[in-house]
């Protein structure tokens, strides 16, 4: 099982490298070429989507992808150490100006992943939030010897 680890600071200018990174890591993996579309655009996505989150929330730490290579499946986890507060409240009671919007936005791009990937899992809490995406693999044509 292979990983590649991609960190970055929580700029928008970020995420189209990390779409360019997991779709030449999941063509590696054997990933559908018809599918790697979806990937990038489900990365974009997520990583959008923690990029905001880190920036609402004031944090500075990078949002953190994973790119995981198994047997027969590839996965990604996009992570975010934002507070997942379900109240509107973000940290230390500090009160979110708008927190209908916020979650409308939120469930938006939840929304797009889902309609892209057919397996995800989205995680969350107090301690930040991971989204896991993943796709089946084909094996490489073994070559047959004369």
């Amino acid at each position: 099982m292979a990983t590649v680890e991609l960190r970055f600071s929580a700029l928008p200018e970020h995420v189209r490298t990390a779409r360019l990174v997991a779709a030449a890591v999941a063509r590696r993996a054997g990933v559908d070429e018809a599918v790697l579309d979806e990937v990038r655009l489900a990365v974009g996505e997520a990583c959008s989507r923690a990029v905001g989150l880190h920036q609402i929330s004031g944090i500075t730490a990078p949002v953190k992808v994973a790119l995981i290579e198994e047997e027969k499946q590839f996965s990604i986890e996009v992570g975010d150490e934002a507070p997942h507060a379900p109240t509107g409240v973000r940290t230390a009671g500090e009160a979110v100006e708008d927190p209908d919007a916020e979650a409308e936005e939120d469930e938006m791009g939840l929304a797009v992943i889902s309609g892209l990937v057919d397996d995800v899992e989205v995680t969350a809490g107090e301690e930040g939030g991971l989204i896991r995406m993943t796709w089946p693999t084909t094996p490489p044509p073994t070559a047959v010897l004369p």
